[in-house]
């Protein structure tokens, strides 16, 4: 039997019987090897659109882009085609027919395809749900196509109902692309808009208007060293009559902790409980770890036991942090102790925490004890990262013990692991401080290869040695190289 003919004798079956049913039918006869045509398709998704079965349609379209269902008398490409240029009136459904489509695609991971229909439904005249345009715009966003999207919000900006959700995910796209020009752009743009309908939307939501971009951009502020901005934005904020919220004060609180302006940030707990709001883990974490990097121990060791008192329970952010502070102040016993108890409470501990030990033992020139943790850590099943092997590979060039560093630093490649540039400028620093110029020069040298830029003082210390050395004319080359990538020499350096 011929697949037209297969098709001509199912299609009255399906608009005969409810949408549902259509549906099981079409799918029995897919699985019983029923060759389906554009016209047997079209049909079942006319069905399912006007019944509104958008989920099922999108289903469907899912189930054919992905070869689940597939036919030899038609491609995907020349599907689509037919479906697209309405060889069936779709009216007044054609929207919803684009906008399966392009939510089928995006489902996918397939950026372009989903642009293409998307642009395609645009030039149509027909307008996009406001759920799929946001699916859209996050997607894009997550696959690093900021420029696509910020494309599609302007362009429809004025020409469909958008929702808040749009503006935020736009202002939030902004924000991680350290665009806060734009970001502050959409805000405004939103302030405008934000008539009664989005009020009443974002109280339905229980979502304060606004305080979602605002923390947005504040968070962004703070990441990029830029507090006082930050403080602005809260300020104005509390200006609009803005209800701030505890995602509000742990992003200001982190961004003071980032400055080591710790005070100012314990501070803001105080209003944090003012305004009846209760600090959480994230907010003992932040300023824990904040008063640890500061050297303030006692403070954060207070501050540990205030959480637990609190009824809060430490995670291993916590741990990390404290282990992490003790460690680095030479205070290792009292890092076992924090181990012991994090163990008791069934914390294991992670790579991240292995590291932080190891690290401890090696600023304490006790590399058999940073090895028996580096061990022990691959007996725990945790694999070894780059940072692992950067601070043992430092430990062994503290020691000037570069036969071993050199042994760690080429293991790295049968572990699939590509050195960092920190990890190539503490090589060069122990190949310098040995006296051994060429080594340090060829690493030098397969930094820039590998598309790395070394510090100031990879090429002070190795133009030192090479001078050491009588090697003039490579001294030469490496100061020129220096100076052509915008580094200063030092005084002492141009005086040899």
């Amino acid at each position: 039997m011929s697949q037209k003919y297969q098709a001509f004798t199912l299609i009255p079956k399906l608009v005969k019987v409810p949408p549902i049913k259509a549906l099981s039918l079409f799918n029995s006869s897919a699985i019983d090897g029923f060759h389906h045509t554009h016209q047997s398709i079209s049909v079942i998704l006319h069905l399912l659109l006007s019944s509104e079965m958008l989920s099922h349609a999108q289903s469907l379209l899912l189930r054919l882009f992905s070869d689940r269902i597939s036919s030899s008398s038609f491609t995907i490409s020349s599907l689509l085609d037919h479906l697209t240029q309405t060889h069936m009136d779709f009216s007044p459904h054609h929207r919803l027919l684009f906008d399966s489509i392009v939510n089928a695609h995006v489902q996918l991971q397939l950026p372009e395809q989903s642009l293409f229909y998307f642009n395609q439904m645009i030039t149509k005249g027909l307008m996009p749900t406001s759920n799929s345009f946001n699916g859209l715009l996050s997607f894009l966003l997550r696959s690093n196509n900021f420029e696509k999207a910020w494309g599609g919000f302007e362009n429809l900006k004025g020409k469909m109902e958008m929702d808040v959700s749009s503006f935020e995910i736009m202002i939030k796209g902004c924000c991680e692309n350290r665009d806060l020009n734009r970001a502050f752009q959409v805000l405004t743009q939103l302030e405008d808009l934000d008539g009664f309908k989005l009020y009443e939307k974002m109280k339905l939501d229980v979502v304060s208007p606004n305080i979602c971009t605002y923390n947005c951009v504040m968070n962004q502020y703070c990441k990029d060293g830029k507090v006082n901005k930050a403080f602005e934005v809260f300020d104005e904020m509390r200006e609009r009559g803005i209800v701030c919220n505890l995602v509000t004060y742990n992003t200001l609180i982190s961004g003071l902790c980032h400055k080591k302006r710790v005070l100012e940030a314990e501070k803001l707990v105080g209003e944090i409980e003012r305004v009846g709001l209760s600090p959480d883990t994230i907010t003992y974490n932040t300023l824990i770890d904040g008063f640890c990097n500061a050297g303030k121990l006692d403070k954060a060791a207070n501050l540990f036991d205030k959480l637990k008192a609190n009824w809060l329970s430490p995670s291993l952010v916590t741990y990390n942090a404290l282990i992490s502070g003790f460690s680095k102040a030479g205070n290792l016993a009292r890092a076992a102790e924090l181990i012991l108890e994090m163990e008791e409470r069934g914390i294991s501990p992670s790579k991240i925490t292995y590291t932080i030990l190891i690290d401890g033992f090696v600023r304490c020139d006790d590399m058999e004890k940073a090895f028996e943790l580096y061990h022990s850590m691959q007996k725990a099943g945790l694999e070894t990262d780059v940072c692992t092997y950067g601070v043992l590979i430092s430990g062994w060039c503290r020691k000037l013990n570069m036969k071993e560093a050199s042994r760690l630093f080429k293991s790295m490649n049968e572990m699939n692991l590509q050195p960092n540039d920190v990890i190539y400028n503490i090589m060069i620093y122990g190949y310098c401080k040995e006296g051994n110029s060429y080594r340090a020069m060829r690493l030098l040298n397969e930094m820039v290869e590998n598309g790395m830029v070394p510090n100031t003082a990879s090429y002070i210390c190795t133009t030192q040695v090479l001078c050491k050395d009588g090697k003039w004319k490579e001294a030469e080359i490496v100061l020129n190289d220096m100076i052509q990538l915008g580094l200063k020499p030092s005084s002492s350096l141009c005086n040899i």
